[in-house]
């Protein structure tokens, strides 16, 4: 798996749903001081170095069989102050926990995914149960390169929460959710009304949000074809075996030609049982691709955000519109649109003059919180454009430079595996010249 650890030089100040002073403290709270622009990996080293099957109880008291997964840090080298070695256990559910809290708190970040927790999209013959060796020895990898995604962003290196759930091993999730993340988590339902109510969406999310569908289809188109082809490939090298055991076979009856006969046969006994180990190497590859697939959720979520905080923007901004008007109307004693306070006024007479004061004051006072709202909320609009997108190109920079090592490298080793082919019909070849 491939995680960028290069220092960037970003211009990303935080979680827009914080205040500036909850802001100020979480700065001051990261437990590591790390230079601006420099990411958490150039500092320490961390690795999720085995997994190992336990057995407890859960929530509703009922046996269970777990994977936790030993991260281990330490310091990069001996000058590094601050670090100390450690290692400690974690669940795959205590990575989703931090994840959560990380999407929640900085909503215009596209936070790197976790590796599947069930296999999908496989090919025939693995296994997709997810206390398999393989699999939970795939899920390591691809957690230790989640770790490596967050230590080296440049914003989400610094989080506390974060540091400590790799230094931290009591007390970690009621660190957690004493932040408050869950409170400010939007919910889906809020989030898809503003999405089909925002009146006047940014060109450039929307963009943004159809990519991530497109990339999403092809990314799961092309990860069937690979199972399809490797489910077509296992059975063609499979298949091979059965000519071991002819050749085998063959050779009994043979004199002069036994000895060719048995060699070829062991060559190609070695290729059926070499493919195995050329699949387990492609699962590798597809995981890469998988980790991107997963990634355009991210993408989603970052462009709900701004949806949502557009949304919010427009209904103050409306608001504020209709409480302009209702002075304009309190002041001119002229209503320009049916309402039941205006037919109430025609049946029962106009308000006196001290209660329109009385209405006028308060409406003074309600615009001047509107437009402080408005203003507010202007600021909040841009100040989340401008940091989201700052990582939105750092995240296409790395996925452009990502995926085109992820297919070289397909590509290469199915290359070395068609010239393996090719060499052992070269060395069957001999053995039958040797006949």
């Amino acid at each position: 798996m491939m995680a960028d650890s290069g220092p960037k030089e970003v211009a990303v100040i935080g979680n827009t749903d914080l205040t500036s002073a909850e802001l100020d403290n979480n700065i001051k709270n990261t437990m590591v001081e790390i230079e601006k622009g420099t990411s958490l990996l150039r500092k320490m080293e961390i690795s999720v170095a085995e997994a190992e099957k336990r057995t407890g109880k859960n929530t509703v008291n009922m046996q269970e069989l777990y994977t936790v997964y030993l991260i281990e840090t330490r310091p990069v080298d001996a000058l590094t102050e601050g670090i100390t070695p450690d290692s400690l256990w974690r669940r795959y559910s205590e990575f989703e926990l931090l994840r959560n809290y990380l999407l929640v708190t900085y909503p215009f970040v596209v936070v790197a995914p976790l590796p599947e927790k069930r296999a999908e999209i496989v090919w025939h013959k693995l296994s997709a149960d997810n206390m398999d060796p393989d699999f939970v020895e795939r899920r390591r990898v691809g957690l230790e390169n989640f770790l490596h995604r967050v230590a080296s962003h440049p914003v989400l290196c610094n989080d506390n929460i974060f540091y400590i759930f790799l230094t931290e091993d009591k007390d970690w999730k009621e660190m957690v959710y004493e932040t408050g993340f869950q409170a400010k988590a939007d919910s889906r339902l809020k989030a898809v009304n503003a999405a089909f109510r925002v009146k006047n969406p940014d060109g450039r999310f929307t963009e943004l949000k159809h990519y991530s569908d497109e990339l999403q289809t092809v990314l799961s188109q092309l990860l069937r074809v690979r199972a399809r082809v490797a489910d077509r490939l296992y059975g063609v090298y499979k298949v091979h075996g059965n000519y071991g055991r002819i050749f085998s076979e063959w050779s009994a009856i043979e004199k002069e030609m036994g000895d060719g006969l048995q060699s070829a046969g062991h060559h190609m006994d070695a290729y059926a049982a070499s493919v195995d180990d050329i699949l387990e190497e492609e699962e590798h590859y597809a995981d890469q691709l998988k980790e991107y697939l997963f990634y355009t959720d991210a993408l989603r979520a970052v462009c709900r955000k701004h949806e949502l905080t557009q949304f919010e923007l427009e209904m103050v901004a409306l608001d504020l519109t209709c409480k302009k008007q209702q002075k304009e109307e309190l002041v001119t004693g002229t209503v320009r649109t049916f309402s039941l306070k205006g037919m109430t006024s025609k049946l029962f007479g106009q308000e006196t003059a001290e209660q329109r004061e009385a209405k006028l004051q308060v409406l003074e006072q309600q615009l001047k919180e509107g437009e402080e709202a408005v203003k507010e909320k202007n600021t909040e609009s841009d100040e989340f454009v401008k940091t989201a997108w700052v990582d939105i190109e750092r995240f296409k920079d790395q996925k452009d430079r990502d995926l085109k090592e992820a297919l070289i490298s397909y590509a290469v080793m199915q290359i070395s595996m068609c010239k393996k082919g090719i060499q052992v019909w070269t060395n069957a070849k001999e053995c039958f010249n040797k006949m």
